[in-house]
């Protein structure tokens, strides 16, 4: 067994489908299900079961891909302590990113921050904050930048928080807000089990029931902020989402939310790593020049 057939068995443990692992690995479904066959050989059990809702692996394939995924994470380690020996900035920093971060804040920072250290590669995931914490958690990556405030005992840094906007084509009379059409954000089903220790969502309700004692007029659902931002550029209702997403350039009405307390309704980002990790010179500096750029 090698390092890519373990790929194989925890794409196929995560899609359940022989055709979707298939195209994560950039393969085609006959070649992966020759490559598993194989396995199969080797080792003498079955691998892999069919059902109709999809393709499971057998539990002597589930015990197969834990054993392949100890395989690759002591692999891995080996390979950062060797080109560390020497403190040398150099080799693979494992990054999982929330999308949002990875689209808006994170190319540049790549990019000086590889001026800096020309011999670092990168190795990115872009998915939900959630989801960013079970790779954390189970040591796929070395730092995990998240949206949220999350239950994590290790280190962590807040690089930066901001303003949760209520924004609109025009002027907005905030008696009538309830009639008003609202552009709702709903957020995408999650694969990860973990949630976020304190919901944006649920802070917006509290404000909205601070404020009113009926429900918004949901006219529409999108599970994107920026779905939410051009429904409204359109003139077709109101929204509420978080700063980052809203600029002068795009002409809107904008206000900060806030609690009848006077407390800012805000998203805090923060990145997050084991403290041990920074015994490897390529994550100690890429904390450091983070903390630094916020």
């Amino acid at each position: 067994m090698n390092e890519k057939d373990a790929i194989i068995l925890q794409y196929v443990a995560e899609e359940q489908s022989l055709t979707k692992a298939a195209e994560k690995l950039y393969m085609t479904q006959p070649a992966l299900t020759y490559r598993i066959q194989q396995m199969e050989r080797e080792f003498g059990v079955p691998v892999i079961m069919k059902h109709a809702k999809g393709t499971y692996l057998t539990p002597e394939g589930e015990a197969l891909a834990a054993f392949a995924k100890r395989m690759r994470d002591e692999m891995n380690a080996m390979k950062d302590y060797l080109v560390n020996m020497r403190s040398v900035v150099k080799g693979t920093l494992r990054l999982g990113v929330a999308s949002y971060y990875g689209l808006y804040k994170l190319p540049p920072l790549l990019r000086k921050f590889k001026d800096l250290y020309p011999e670092i590669q990168f190795n990115v995931t872009c998915a939900l904050s959630s989801e960013i914490l079970d790779l954390l958690a189970e040591q796929e990556i070395h730092v995990g930048i998240v949206r949220g405030n999350y239950q994590w005992q290790d280190a962590q840094h807040l690089l930066h928080d901001e303003p949760i906007c209520l924004i609109s084509h025009e002027p907005i009379d905030f008696k009538k807000l309830p009639q008003l059409p609202y552009i709702h954000y709903s957020a995408p089903k999650l694969k990860s089990s973990r949630a976020a220790a304190t919901s944006l969502g649920q802070t917006i309700q509290a404000w909205w029931h601070e404020h009113y004692n009926v429900p918004p007029l949901i006219a529409m659902q999108a599970d994107a902020y920026e779905t939410c931002k051009e429904m409204v550029k359109q003139g077709l209702g109101y929204s509420i989402v978080p700063g980052v997403f809203v600029t002068p350039e795009d002409g809107l009405y904008s206000l900060e939310l806030q609690l009848n307390n006077g407390e800012s309704i805000r998203r805090n980002t923060w990145m997050l790593y084991r403290e041990h990790t920074c015994e490897l010179a390529i994550v100690e500096r890429f904390v450091e020049f983070m903390k630094a750029e916020h």
